[in-house]
Protein backbone atom coordinates (compact mmCIF):
# COMPACT_ATOMS: atom_id res chain seq x y z
CA UNK A 1 0.00 0.00 0.00
CA UNK A 2 1.54 3.38 -1.17
CA UNK A 3 0.72 6.29 0.92
CA UNK A 4 1.16 9.97 -0.18
CA UNK A 5 0.84 12.77 2.45
CA UNK A 6 0.94 16.04 1.18
CA UNK A 7 1.63 18.86 3.55
CA UNK A 8 3.05 22.50 4.01
CA UNK A 9 5.37 20.89 6.97
CA UNK A 10 6.39 17.38 6.04
CA UNK A 11 8.84 17.86 9.29
CA UNK A 12 6.06 17.21 11.20
CA UNK A 13 6.07 13.48 10.41
CA UNK A 14 9.67 12.62 10.74
CA UNK A 15 9.18 11.28 14.49
CA UNK A 16 5.71 9.83 13.83
CA UNK A 17 6.87 7.71 10.54
CA UNK A 18 9.76 6.61 12.84
CA UNK A 19 7.84 5.40 16.22
CA UNK A 20 5.74 2.28 17.08
CA UNK A 21 4.06 0.58 14.66
CA UNK A 22 3.95 2.58 11.92
CA UNK A 23 7.47 2.40 12.01
CA UNK A 24 7.59 -1.15 12.16
CA UNK A 25 4.87 -1.03 9.23
CA UNK A 26 7.04 1.33 7.30
CA UNK A 27 10.18 -1.72 7.62
CA UNK A 28 8.06 -4.42 7.21
CA UNK A 29 7.06 -3.12 3.89
CA UNK A 30 3.21 -3.33 4.90
CA UNK A 31 2.93 0.32 3.71
CA UNK A 32 5.23 3.05 1.63
CA UNK A 33 5.02 6.69 2.91
CA UNK A 34 5.70 9.50 0.40
CA UNK A 35 6.09 13.03 1.82
CA UNK A 36 5.32 15.63 -0.10
CA UNK A 37 5.68 18.92 0.15
CA UNK A 38 3.43 21.80 -0.73
CA UNK A 39 6.24 24.37 -1.77
CA UNK A 40 8.26 22.11 -3.71
CA UNK A 41 5.23 22.34 -6.26
CA UNK A 42 5.97 26.51 -6.70
CA UNK A 43 8.38 27.98 -9.01
CA UNK A 44 11.42 29.85 -6.88
CA UNK A 45 9.79 32.76 -5.14
CA UNK A 46 5.99 31.67 -5.80
CA UNK A 47 3.90 31.48 -2.91
CA UNK A 48 1.68 28.33 -2.39
CA UNK A 49 -1.20 30.34 -0.87
CA UNK A 50 -3.36 33.47 -2.05
CA UNK A 51 -5.87 35.55 -0.30
CA UNK A 52 -9.66 34.70 0.46
CA UNK A 53 -11.75 36.22 -2.12
CA UNK A 54 -15.04 38.59 -0.80
CA UNK A 55 -14.72 40.37 2.73
CA UNK A 56 -12.62 39.06 5.38
CA UNK A 57 -9.03 37.71 6.03
CA UNK A 58 -7.15 34.73 5.56
CA UNK A 59 -5.40 32.79 3.17
CA UNK A 60 -6.01 29.88 1.24
CA UNK A 61 -3.78 27.42 -0.39
CA UNK A 62 -3.74 27.41 -4.43
CA UNK A 63 -5.82 25.27 -6.84
CA UNK A 64 -2.45 25.03 -8.73
CA UNK A 65 -0.06 24.03 -6.55
CA UNK A 66 -3.01 20.93 -4.78
CA UNK A 67 -3.21 19.87 -8.43
CA UNK A 68 0.29 19.83 -9.12
CA UNK A 69 1.09 18.07 -6.28
CA UNK A 70 -1.70 15.67 -6.64
CA UNK A 71 -0.27 14.87 -10.07
CA UNK A 72 3.10 14.58 -8.70
CA UNK A 73 1.79 11.69 -6.52
CA UNK A 74 0.26 9.36 -8.97
CA UNK A 75 3.18 10.05 -11.72
CA UNK A 76 4.62 7.99 -8.57
CA UNK A 77 2.58 5.64 -7.82
CA UNK A 78 -0.36 5.89 -10.15
CA UNK A 79 -4.31 6.84 -9.28
CA UNK A 80 -4.89 7.68 -5.54
CA UNK A 81 -7.64 7.77 -3.61
CA UNK A 82 -7.44 11.38 -2.07
CA UNK A 83 -8.44 12.05 1.57
CA UNK A 84 -8.96 15.87 2.47
CA UNK A 85 -9.75 17.00 6.04
CA UNK A 86 -11.47 19.78 7.40
CA UNK A 87 -14.27 20.78 9.99
CA UNK A 88 -16.84 20.61 8.01
CA UNK A 89 -16.01 16.80 6.91
CA UNK A 90 -17.53 13.45 7.88
CA UNK A 91 -16.90 12.53 11.54
CA UNK A 92 -14.30 10.14 11.63
CA UNK A 93 -14.99 7.14 13.93
CA UNK A 94 -14.46 3.99 14.46
CA UNK A 95 -17.05 2.42 12.53
CA UNK A 96 -15.35 4.76 8.94
CA UNK A 97 -12.26 3.60 9.97
CA UNK A 98 -13.00 0.12 9.76
CA UNK A 99 -15.08 0.92 6.55
CA UNK A 100 -11.85 2.18 4.70
CA UNK A 101 -10.14 -0.27 6.11
CA UNK A 102 -12.09 -3.09 4.62
CA UNK A 103 -13.03 -1.25 0.96
CA UNK A 104 -8.81 -0.91 0.82
CA UNK A 105 -8.27 -4.50 1.80
CA UNK A 106 -11.06 -5.24 -0.72
CA UNK A 107 -9.72 -3.17 -3.09
CA UNK A 108 -13.04 -1.48 -3.65
CA UNK A 109 -12.05 1.88 -3.16
CA UNK A 110 -13.60 3.95 -6.04
CA UNK A 111 -11.68 7.31 -7.43
CA UNK A 112 -13.85 9.93 -9.02
CA UNK A 113 -11.18 11.69 -11.10
CA UNK A 114 -10.72 8.80 -12.60
CA UNK A 115 -13.30 7.90 -14.70
CA UNK A 116 -14.68 5.91 -10.95
CA UNK A 117 -11.28 3.78 -11.42
CA UNK A 118 -11.43 0.97 -8.94
CA UNK A 119 -8.30 -0.51 -7.25
CA UNK A 120 -8.88 -4.09 -8.88
CA UNK A 121 -5.69 -5.02 -9.59
CA UNK A 122 -3.38 -2.58 -8.75
CA UNK A 123 -1.76 -1.40 -5.55
CA UNK A 124 -3.85 1.07 -3.89
CA UNK A 125 -2.56 4.27 -3.39
CA UNK A 126 -3.73 6.59 -1.04
CA UNK A 127 -3.36 10.51 -1.16
CA UNK A 128 -3.85 12.26 2.18
CA UNK A 129 -3.85 16.03 2.10
CA UNK A 130 -3.22 18.57 4.58
CA UNK A 131 -4.68 21.98 4.35
CA UNK A 132 -3.21 25.48 6.67
CA UNK A 133 -3.88 28.74 7.19
CA UNK A 134 -7.93 29.21 5.98
CA UNK A 135 -8.60 25.62 4.02
CA UNK A 136 -8.19 25.07 0.53
CA UNK A 137 -10.15 26.37 -2.38
CA UNK A 138 -13.60 24.83 -2.25
CA UNK A 139 -13.08 24.24 -5.90
CA UNK A 140 -10.28 21.97 -4.94
CA UNK A 141 -12.40 19.55 -2.78
CA UNK A 142 -15.31 19.57 -4.76
CA UNK A 143 -13.22 18.27 -8.00
CA UNK A 144 -10.46 15.96 -6.18
CA UNK A 145 -11.87 14.61 -2.86
CA UNK A 146 -12.99 11.27 -2.93
CA UNK A 147 -13.08 11.62 0.99
CA UNK A 148 -13.11 14.70 4.11
CA UNK A 149 -13.05 13.90 7.21
CA UNK A 150 -13.63 15.84 10.28
CA UNK A 151 -11.62 14.57 13.66
CA UNK A 152 -13.61 16.34 16.09
CA UNK A 153 -16.10 19.54 16.53
CA UNK A 154 -12.86 22.04 16.82
CA UNK A 155 -10.44 23.84 14.70
CA UNK A 156 -6.92 23.10 14.46
CA UNK A 157 -4.24 25.15 12.50
CA UNK A 158 -4.04 23.08 9.64
CA UNK A 159 -4.66 18.94 8.61
CA UNK A 160 -1.82 16.73 9.90
CA UNK A 161 -2.82 16.00 13.32
CA UNK A 162 -5.88 14.87 11.42
CA UNK A 163 -3.85 12.84 9.24
CA UNK A 164 -1.80 11.10 11.57
CA UNK A 165 -4.94 10.61 13.81
CA UNK A 166 -6.36 8.63 10.88
CA UNK A 167 -3.15 7.13 9.91
CA UNK A 168 -3.23 5.68 13.33
CA UNK A 169 -6.66 4.27 13.24
CA UNK A 170 -7.17 3.27 9.77
CA UNK A 171 -3.85 1.37 9.92
CA UNK A 172 -4.27 -0.74 12.98
CA UNK A 173 -7.23 -2.65 10.76
CA UNK A 174 -4.54 -3.71 8.41
CA UNK A 175 -3.03 -7.05 9.24
CA UNK A 176 -0.02 -7.59 10.66
CA UNK A 177 0.08 -4.14 12.01
CA UNK A 178 -1.00 -4.53 15.48
CA UNK A 179 0.40 -7.75 16.98
CA UNK A 180 -2.97 -9.36 17.96
CA UNK A 181 -6.33 -8.87 16.26
CA UNK A 182 -8.20 -9.02 19.24
CA UNK A 183 -6.69 -5.67 20.04
CA UNK A 184 -8.65 -4.18 17.43
CA UNK A 185 -11.60 -6.17 17.70
CA UNK A 186 -12.47 -5.71 21.36
CA UNK A 187 -11.98 -1.38 21.22
CA UNK A 188 -13.51 0.72 22.57
CA UNK A 189 -16.53 2.24 19.60
CA UNK A 190 -16.17 -0.88 17.94
CA UNK A 191 -19.78 -1.83 19.08
CA UNK A 192 -22.33 -0.41 21.01
CA UNK A 193 -20.04 -0.53 24.65
CA UNK A 194 -16.36 1.24 25.45
CA UNK A 195 -13.76 -1.78 26.06
CA UNK A 196 -14.32 -2.56 29.79
CA UNK A 197 -11.59 -1.88 32.81
CA UNK A 198 -7.89 -3.00 32.29
CA UNK A 199 -5.98 -4.24 35.22
CA UNK A 200 -2.32 -4.69 36.06
CA UNK A 201 -0.32 -6.18 38.93
CA UNK A 202 -0.05 -5.23 41.89
CA UNK A 203 -3.68 -6.15 43.32
CA UNK A 204 -3.49 -2.69 44.72
CA UNK A 205 -1.83 0.51 44.33
CA UNK A 206 -2.27 3.88 46.06
CA UNK A 207 -4.59 2.12 48.25
CA UNK A 208 -7.26 1.08 45.40
CA UNK A 209 -7.72 -2.87 44.69
CA UNK A 210 -8.32 -4.81 41.56
CA UNK A 211 -12.23 -5.64 41.83
CA UNK A 212 -12.49 -8.97 43.41
CA UNK A 213 -14.62 -10.87 40.74
CA UNK A 214 -11.65 -9.97 38.18
CA UNK A 215 -9.14 -12.16 40.62
CA UNK A 216 -11.83 -14.68 40.67
CA UNK A 217 -10.43 -16.85 37.77
CA UNK A 218 -14.35 -17.08 37.04
CA UNK A 219 -14.04 -16.62 33.10
CA UNK A 220 -17.55 -16.99 32.77
CA UNK A 221 -18.81 -14.44 36.06
CA UNK A 222 -15.64 -11.82 34.62
CA UNK A 223 -16.77 -11.79 31.48
CA UNK A 224 -20.01 -10.78 32.52
CA UNK A 225 -18.65 -7.88 34.76
CA UNK A 226 -16.64 -6.89 31.86
CA UNK A 227 -19.76 -6.47 29.64
CA UNK A 228 -21.85 -5.05 32.54
CA UNK A 229 -19.13 -2.05 33.16
CA UNK A 230 -18.69 -1.20 29.95
CA UNK A 231 -21.76 -0.59 29.43
CA UNK A 232 -22.37 1.07 32.59
CA UNK A 233 -19.37 3.56 31.60
CA UNK A 234 -20.58 4.12 28.30
CA UNK A 235 -24.09 4.88 28.87
CA UNK A 236 -22.43 7.84 31.76
CA UNK A 237 -20.24 9.15 29.26
CA UNK A 238 -21.93 8.43 25.76
CA UNK A 239 -24.95 7.76 25.57
CA UNK A 240 -24.85 9.36 22.18
CA UNK A 241 -22.69 6.47 20.91
CA UNK A 242 -24.92 3.76 22.19
CA UNK A 243 -28.08 5.67 21.04
CA UNK A 244 -27.05 5.23 17.53
CA UNK A 245 -25.52 1.65 17.59
CA UNK A 246 -27.51 -1.30 16.30
CA UNK A 247 -28.11 -3.00 19.56
CA UNK A 248 -29.09 -6.76 20.05
CA UNK A 249 -31.47 -7.72 21.89
CA UNK A 250 -29.11 -9.40 24.48
CA UNK A 251 -27.26 -5.70 24.62
CA UNK A 252 -30.79 -3.53 25.11
CA UNK A 253 -31.12 -5.69 27.87
CA UNK A 254 -28.33 -5.26 29.20
CA UNK A 255 -28.44 -1.16 28.93
CA UNK A 256 -31.98 -1.62 30.40
CA UNK A 257 -30.70 -3.35 33.67
CA UNK A 258 -28.15 -0.36 34.25
CA UNK A 259 -30.57 2.14 33.15
CA UNK A 260 -32.43 3.30 36.81
CA UNK A 261 -36.18 2.86 36.63
CA UNK A 262 -37.92 5.58 35.09
CA UNK A 263 -41.84 6.99 35.85
CA UNK A 264 -44.02 9.56 34.41
CA UNK A 265 -46.52 11.08 36.46
CA UNK A 266 -49.30 13.16 34.57
CA UNK A 267 -50.75 16.16 36.84
CA UNK A 268 -54.33 16.52 36.13
CA UNK A 269 -54.21 18.30 39.60
CA UNK A 270 -52.07 21.14 41.07
CA UNK A 271 -51.68 22.83 37.88
CA UNK A 272 -52.56 25.91 36.67
CA UNK A 273 -56.08 26.41 35.15
CA UNK A 274 -57.28 29.94 33.83
CA UNK A 275 -54.70 31.63 36.43
CA UNK A 276 -55.84 29.18 39.04
CA UNK A 277 -52.83 27.78 40.76
CA UNK A 278 -54.39 25.23 42.42
CA UNK A 279 -56.71 23.64 39.46
CA UNK A 280 -57.95 20.76 37.88
CA UNK A 281 -58.46 19.21 34.95
CA UNK A 282 -60.35 16.61 33.14
CA UNK A 283 -59.03 13.13 32.75
CA UNK A 284 -58.94 11.71 28.99
CA UNK A 285 -59.05 8.44 27.56
CA UNK A 286 -56.91 9.72 24.75
CA UNK A 287 -54.12 10.91 26.52
CA UNK A 288 -54.08 8.00 29.03
CA UNK A 289 -54.37 5.65 26.08
CA UNK A 290 -51.08 7.33 23.84
CA UNK A 291 -48.64 8.22 27.27
CA UNK A 292 -49.30 4.23 28.37
CA UNK A 293 -48.39 3.08 24.64
CA UNK A 294 -45.50 6.17 24.83
CA UNK A 295 -43.87 4.85 28.32
CA UNK A 296 -44.41 1.18 27.10
CA UNK A 297 -42.30 2.08 23.86
CA UNK A 298 -39.25 3.30 25.99
CA UNK A 299 -39.45 1.57 28.96
CA UNK A 300 -40.62 3.37 31.46
CA UNK A 301 -42.24 1.47 34.86
CA UNK A 302 -45.41 3.21 35.65
CA UNK A 303 -47.51 5.66 34.69
CA UNK A 304 -49.52 7.88 37.28
CA UNK A 305 -52.45 9.56 35.94
CA UNK A 306 -52.65 12.12 39.19
CA UNK A 307 -56.35 13.77 40.12
CA UNK A 308 -57.58 14.63 43.57
CA UNK A 309 -60.96 14.34 42.24
CA UNK A 310 -62.41 10.61 43.01
CA UNK A 311 -65.32 10.65 40.38
CA UNK A 312 -61.97 11.11 38.32
CA UNK A 313 -60.27 8.41 39.08
CA UNK A 314 -63.06 6.57 39.28
CA UNK A 315 -64.11 6.94 35.60
CA UNK A 316 -60.36 6.09 34.81
CA UNK A 317 -60.32 2.44 36.60
CA UNK A 318 -63.58 2.15 34.93
CA UNK A 319 -61.76 2.22 31.72
CA UNK A 320 -58.32 0.50 32.86
CA UNK A 321 -61.01 -2.44 33.99
CA UNK A 322 -61.69 -3.07 30.44
CA UNK A 323 -58.17 -3.66 28.94
CA UNK A 324 -57.09 -5.45 31.73
CA UNK A 325 -60.01 -7.93 31.53
CA UNK A 326 -59.33 -10.96 30.05
CA UNK A 327 -61.45 -9.63 27.17
CA UNK A 328 -59.84 -6.39 27.10
CA UNK A 329 -56.44 -8.95 26.28
CA UNK A 330 -58.12 -10.68 24.36
CA UNK A 331 -59.06 -8.00 22.06
CA UNK A 332 -55.71 -5.84 21.88
CA UNK A 333 -52.80 -7.63 23.87
CA UNK A 334 -50.53 -5.05 22.87
CA UNK A 335 -52.99 -2.56 24.17
CA UNK A 336 -53.24 -4.40 27.70
CA UNK A 337 -49.11 -4.47 27.92
CA UNK A 338 -49.34 -0.95 28.00
CA UNK A 339 -52.08 0.04 29.72
CA UNK A 340 -51.23 -1.90 32.81
CA UNK A 341 -48.62 0.13 33.74
CA UNK A 342 -50.78 3.06 34.35
CA UNK A 343 -51.95 3.89 38.30
CA UNK A 344 -54.49 6.49 39.18
CA UNK A 345 -53.58 7.83 41.93
CA UNK A 346 -54.85 11.06 44.63
CA UNK A 347 -51.87 13.23 45.12
CA UNK A 348 -48.21 13.61 43.76
CA UNK A 349 -47.06 12.65 47.72
CA UNK A 350 -48.80 9.49 47.17
CA UNK A 351 -46.85 8.94 43.40
CA UNK A 352 -42.95 9.29 45.89
CA UNK A 353 -44.12 7.24 48.41
CA UNK A 354 -44.64 4.63 45.68
CA UNK A 355 -41.63 4.94 43.58
CA UNK A 356 -39.84 4.99 47.08
CA UNK A 357 -41.10 2.14 48.65
CA UNK A 358 -40.76 0.48 44.91
CA UNK A 359 -37.02 0.82 44.47
CA UNK A 360 -35.99 1.57 47.62
CA UNK A 361 -34.72 5.29 47.28
CA UNK A 362 -36.06 8.63 46.93
CA UNK A 363 -36.87 9.54 42.95
CA UNK A 364 -35.37 12.65 41.12
CA UNK A 365 -37.89 14.55 39.88
CA UNK A 366 -37.65 16.38 36.22
CA UNK A 367 -40.36 18.80 35.74
CA UNK A 368 -41.08 19.85 32.12
CA UNK A 369 -42.61 23.00 31.08
CA UNK A 370 -43.55 25.78 28.15
CA UNK A 371 -41.93 28.10 30.10
CA UNK A 372 -38.36 28.93 32.05
CA UNK A 373 -38.76 28.50 35.53
CA UNK A 374 -36.12 28.79 38.10
CA UNK A 375 -36.53 26.42 40.76
CA UNK A 376 -34.41 23.77 39.24
CA UNK A 377 -31.32 23.12 37.34
CA UNK A 378 -32.11 23.16 33.84
CA UNK A 379 -30.84 20.13 31.98
CA UNK A 380 -30.46 19.07 27.90
CA UNK A 381 -31.20 15.79 26.36
CA UNK A 382 -27.51 14.89 26.77
CA UNK A 383 -27.75 14.17 30.25
CA UNK A 384 -28.97 11.22 30.67
CA UNK A 385 -25.71 9.86 32.24
CA UNK A 386 -25.30 12.54 35.13
CA UNK A 387 -28.51 11.84 35.90
CA UNK A 388 -28.12 8.35 36.24
CA UNK A 389 -25.41 8.10 37.58
CA UNK A 390 -27.30 8.92 40.83
CA UNK A 391 -28.66 5.51 40.79
CA UNK A 392 -32.26 6.56 41.84
CA UNK A 393 -35.23 6.45 39.91
CA UNK A 394 -35.99 8.67 37.81
CA UNK A 395 -39.81 10.61 37.50
CA UNK A 396 -40.74 12.86 34.63
CA UNK A 397 -43.77 15.56 35.61
CA UNK A 398 -45.97 16.38 33.02
CA UNK A 399 -48.66 19.19 34.10
CA UNK A 400 -52.70 19.83 31.83
CA UNK A 401 -53.82 22.86 31.29
CA UNK A 402 -51.85 25.69 31.04
CA UNK A 403 -48.75 23.58 33.14
CA UNK A 404 -47.94 22.53 36.69
CA UNK A 405 -48.32 25.16 39.66
CA UNK A 406 -45.41 26.21 41.59
CA UNK A 407 -46.05 23.53 44.32
CA UNK A 408 -44.84 21.11 41.97
CA UNK A 409 -42.53 22.77 40.14
CA UNK A 410 -40.60 23.95 43.29
CA UNK A 411 -40.26 20.00 44.36
CA UNK A 412 -38.28 19.68 40.96
CA UNK A 413 -34.24 18.38 40.84
CA UNK A 414 -34.15 19.42 37.17
CA UNK A 415 -36.10 20.90 34.45
CA UNK A 416 -36.66 19.93 31.17
CA UNK A 417 -36.81 23.19 28.93
CA UNK A 418 -39.54 24.32 26.20
CA UNK A 419 -39.72 22.20 23.06
CA UNK A 420 -39.43 24.22 20.04
CA UNK A 421 -38.51 23.28 16.38
CA UNK A 422 -37.46 26.10 14.30
CA UNK A 423 -41.07 28.09 14.09
CA UNK A 424 -41.57 29.58 17.70
CA UNK A 425 -45.01 28.07 17.82
CA UNK A 426 -44.90 25.05 21.04
CA UNK A 427 -48.40 24.27 22.33
CA UNK A 428 -47.79 20.58 21.62
CA UNK A 429 -50.65 18.61 23.79
CA UNK A 430 -49.12 16.75 26.66
CA UNK A 431 -49.67 13.45 24.80
CA UNK A 432 -47.30 14.75 21.90
CA UNK A 433 -44.94 16.57 24.47
CA UNK A 434 -44.77 13.00 26.51
CA UNK A 435 -43.34 10.94 23.49
CA UNK A 436 -41.45 14.14 21.94
CA UNK A 437 -39.52 13.87 25.25
CA UNK A 438 -39.19 10.26 25.79
CA UNK A 439 -37.63 10.04 22.48
CA UNK A 440 -35.34 12.28 22.91
CA UNK A 441 -34.11 10.51 26.51
CA UNK A 442 -34.13 7.32 25.78
CA UNK A 443 -34.91 6.86 21.68
CA UNK A 444 -32.22 4.72 19.72
CA UNK A 445 -31.66 6.35 16.13
CA UNK A 446 -29.04 3.37 14.49
CA UNK A 447 -26.32 4.71 12.00
CA UNK A 448 -26.62 2.64 8.36
CA UNK A 449 -23.50 2.22 9.07
CA UNK A 450 -24.46 0.66 12.12
CA UNK A 451 -27.01 -1.39 10.30
CA UNK A 452 -24.82 -2.96 7.23
CA UNK A 453 -22.66 -4.75 9.31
Amino acid sequence: MKISVITVFPELYRAFIKTSLIARAIENKLIELNLVRFSDMCEPKDRIDTPTCGPGSGMVLKPKVIAKAIGHCEEQYGPGYKIFFSPQGENLNQKQLRKFADSVLQKELTVKTNENMKFSDEDIHIILVCARYEGIDERVEQYYADSIFSIGDYVLMGGDLPAQVFLEGFLRYIPRVVGKKESVEKDSFSGPFFDYPQYGLPVEWNGIKIPQIVQSGNHESIEQWRIATACKKTLRYRFDWVRQSFLSQDEKKTCKSNIPNHYVALMHSDVVVRGNNGGHTSVTSLDLHDIARSSATYGVENVFMVTELEDQRSIMQEFLNFWLSKKGIEYNSSRFEAVKKVIPIKSFEKVKLFIKEKDGAEPIIITTSAKQYGYAKAIDYFSQGKVWECNRPILFVFGTGQGLNEKILKQSDYLLGPIYGFPNYNHLSVRSAVAVILDRWFGLNSRLDFMDK
